[in-house]
């Protein structure tokens, strides 16, 4: 039986998706279950549609929850990352992805129905990890240069999401490449090189 008089919405929403972060974390994207995270809060499977309104919805909630954790991650890598903190973007990318591997691909799994923006209220979160390279990108470019920010940053995030799928997916194993994360750091570097830069090795 739901316990639908237990949690306000606001209380049952963090219930929801706490016990589904938790599920997708352990299950994947292919075998998450709405009514397997309504189980395991003791509600009914249409009190997870009351509150999130669609399946959809809850998956983004869910993934957004995800960006979240991995914004707070790359923060913590750069907040002792030394003078080479673009080296710690992208160890930071990788370790949050195979740290947390379901979690992380489920981001990529997840299609939403052609025409269904994602809603307003989970951008911001979205946007914020984009927004740490971003910024960490100007902070190495020179001031007449600053405008490139944005598109630098996103193809770079594009390069090193690259590496990280095939690292995680065993094709770089199978290409014989044993450090993929040195290989990402390369590219990174070589890019940044080509715009004026150079790092610490």
């Amino acid at each position: 039986m739901g316990r639908r008089s237990d949690h306000s919405r606001e209380e049952l929403e963090k219930l929801i998706l706490t016990a589904g972060h938790r599920h997708m974390a352990e299950a994947g994207f292919a075998r998450f279950s709405a009514r397997e995270v309504a189980k395991r809060i003791g509600y009914s499977i249409g009190t997870i549609y009351n509150v999130f309104g669609t399946y959809d919805r809850l998956i983004l909630a869910i993934n957004t929850e995800t960006f979240r954790l991995w914004s707070a991650h790359l923060q913590a890598r750069l907040s002792s990352a030394g003078e080479d903190r673009i080296r710690a973007l992208v160890e930071g990318y990788f370790t949050f992805a195979s740290k947390n591997q379901n979690l992380w691909t489920a981001i990529y799994d997840h299609r939403l129905p052609a025409g269904m923006p994602i809603p307003d209220d989970f951008l911001p979160d979205r946007a914020a990890l984009t927004e740490i390279v971003i910024r960490e990108v100007a902070a190495v470019l020179p001031d007449d240069r600053l405008e490139q920010a944005p598109s630098l940053a996103r193809s770079l995030i594009a390069t090193v999401h690259g590496h990280c799928t095939f690292a995680l997916d065993g094709t770089f194993a199978l290409m014989g490449v044993a450090e993929p994360i040195e290989l990402a750091v390369a590219r990174v570097k070589e890019s940044l090189f080509v715009a004026g830069l150079d790092f610490p090795s």
